[in-house]
């Protein structure tokens, strides 16, 4: 085929021009590049795709390409890759210059080169595309791990309050306004990939997140608990969350401690999945401080130790906002019986529930209960007995 080489080689200028032109066109990532990339650095690769081409229709014989052509192409799309070029790009490209290079043989080769011709384009493309598409993925993996590891880096220097400059220029991305930091709880734990996907893909951005510790960085004014609420269908579970804003990022380590500590105090009250912040537990969070003011303060129920199903009464009264009406609809009892065991659990514990005062500290005793424990304020091991045995005692 020394002929149809020769009139290609004629037409390898003009070639190289058209698929550039049609690459700006065709592919967004080429058409967004400077002119003078284009006309350069795209142009030479093209150009040498070109002469892989051309010389194997001047050698006729053998396979398409050799050993040294696939260790070139592998080269070409490794650089490519490093160069951040996406590979649906890379494989545009060579789509693209295939048609062009094809249309351009129709027009120059003879009735019986044209076959000959078409096989090699096609056996050359055989052999190049699963090699490019290897090599740019073995480098995107090599480029992804790098980029992991300087974002969980970025994101320590952060949550650590040390400087970050530095790492977020190698990781490319601007540390700058508002963030939203978000501690998880998860019932079991969720592949990481489906998380970072979940997170990456409400936000729109890759999000920082480090996957041991549980935390994410969420840029701006983000809509966490709808966030939740999507993550927990994604992964499939319940899910808490404790959300803290800091509005610069020299507050993003304050902002995470505080986080940590609402999550922490969410998990120990047995509250429901769902997203809280501190104004949400404002007052358990102030009752969390040990001392003997919280072991005092969970012993005001101890005489309801033995009688468990005042005890129960008492919390869901308290959790319906002391209405007698919701509280007994939920227990399944008359009004009669709901206040009987009110008047029971004033009488042990010299509380009176009318009394909006003494109702307050009863409430905020609840809460010392639960963040006490049962072992802290009374040496035992938690409660015995039955309702049943209670009720007629």
């Amino acid at each position: 085929m020394s002929d149809l080489h020769a009139r290609m080689a004629a037409r390898v200028g003009d070639l190289t021009a058209v698929v550039v032109a049609r690459c700006a066109a065709e592919a967004p990532f080429y058409g967004a590049l400077p002119r003078a990339t284009l006309q350069g650095e795209v142009a030479r690769s093209i150009a040498a795709v070109h002469a892989l081409l051309l010389r194997a229709l001047r050698d006729g014989g053998g396979g398409p390409m050799g050993p040294g052509d696939l260790t070139r192409l592998i080269e070409w799309s490794a650089r490519r890759a490093e160069e951040r070029v996406p590979l649906e790009a890379v494989i545009a490209a060579y789509l693209i210059g295939a048609e062009v290079w094809w249309q351009t043989l129709t027009e120059v080769a003879e009735p019986g080169e044209l076959a000959g011709a078409g096989g090699k384009l096609l056996a050359c493309l055989h052999a190049a595309l699963p090699a490019v598409v290897l090599a740019h993925q073995n480098a995107q993996e090599d480029l992804h791990s790098e980029d992991k590891r300087v974002r969980r880096a970025l994101l320590g220097a952060l949550l650590a309050g040390r400087p970050y400059e530095e790492l977020a220029g190698v990781a490319r991305v601007a540390v700058v306004g508002e963030y939203e930091v978000v501690a998880f709880a998860f019932e079991s734990d969720p592949p990481s990939r489906l998380v970072q996907s979940s997170l990456d893909a409400f936000t729109g951005i890759p999000v920082l997140m480090d996957h041991v510790a549980r935390i994410a960085l969420l840029p701006g004014r983000s809509d966490v608990p709808g966030l939740v609420a999507r993550l927990e269908k994604d992964v499939g579970q319940p899910v808490r969350a404790a959300a803290a804003r800091s509005s610069v990022p020299a507050a993003i380590s304050s902002a995470a401690q505080e986080a940590g500590r609402v999550l922490d105090l969410v998990r120990r009250l047995g509250r429901p999945p769902g997203c809280y912040r501190l104004d949400d537990v404002l007052l358990e969070h102030q009752l969390a401080r040990p001392g003997d003011g919280l072991v005092r303060l969970a012993a005001k129920l101890d005489p309801l130790e033995e009688h468990p199903y005042l005890l129960e009464t008492l919390r869901v009264f308290v959790e319906r906002g002391l209405n007698r009406r919701q509280t007994a609809l939920e227990l399944c009892v008359h009004r009669n019986t709901l206040d009987y065991r009110l008047q029971r659990v004033s009488a042990l514990t010299g509380l009176d529930l009318a009394v909006p005062a003494q109702a307050r500290l009863i409430q905020a005793a609840l809460v010392a209960r639960d963040l006490a424990g049962p072992a802290d304020h009374r040496g035992g091991t938690g409660w015995q007995g039955s309702a049943g045995a209670a009720e007629s005692g």
